[in-house]
């Protein structure tokens, strides 16, 4: 027996456009929520698609129903199904290139710290090594040094880099790839 609170059947058998509707003028999350349980395993499926494991897939659709009560009330949404999509898989994107940047090591390092947990010696440590870092950025050719920032810092996607530089997809790549080469090579003897 499913049971129904405070809502009519004619609100259940409402259109997404209608629901969007609704949402908008009057605020009410249950239009939304009625919206995310009707798309609940697109926005799952998608998720793990780019998660690959559970926890990770869990939180990326809690986070995107969060997004849908953030965002639906400010953008023109046409057709609902396309767009959940499309946040499902820009907000997973957006947290795997946030997880890739431990490969400049400088995630990594913070993770480590705790302000206090730290001995006074790694916090000073590891700041001088972000001081590094950000030398040899500025060190990187003039082309590395624009993508590094915007990919990386900026966390824009290839095309966006691409858009915003006029530089190929391809070239893009490249300049990443090599900065990220360099990088390595200016950090490697921070360690030691």
């Amino acid at each position: 027996m499913r049971l129904r609170f405070l809502w009519s059947n004619k609100e259940v058998k409402l259109s997404d456009q209608e629901l969007i509707e609704q949402y908008k003028r009057t605020s009410n999350s249950w239009y939304a929520g009625e919206l995310f349980q009707r798309y609940t395993q697109l926005i799952s499926a998608v998720a793990y698609n780019y998660m690959q494991n559970e926890v990770d897939t869990e939180d990326a659709v809690m986070e995107v129903f969060e997004i849908i009560l953030r965002d639906l009330q400010h953008h023109e949404v046409n057709n609902f199904k396309t767009w959940v999509y499309s946040v499902t898989k820009h907000h997973c994107l957006k947290k795997l290139r946030k997880d890739s940047m431990e490969t400049l090591d400088v995630e990594q390092a913070l993770r480590h710290v705790a302000v206090d947990e730290a001995p006074k010696t790694e916090a000073i440590r590891l700041e001088n090594q972000l001081e590094k870092l950000q030398d040899a950025v500025t060190r990187l050719s003039q082309e590395q040094k624009q993508c590094i920032e915007l990919f990386y810092f900026k966390q824009k996607s290839y095309k966006e880099v691409s858009d915003l530089t006029g530089y190929s997809v391809n070239e893009v790549k490249s300049y990443l790839q090599n900065g990220k080469r360099n990088l390595k090579g200016a950090l490697a003897g921070i360690d030691s």
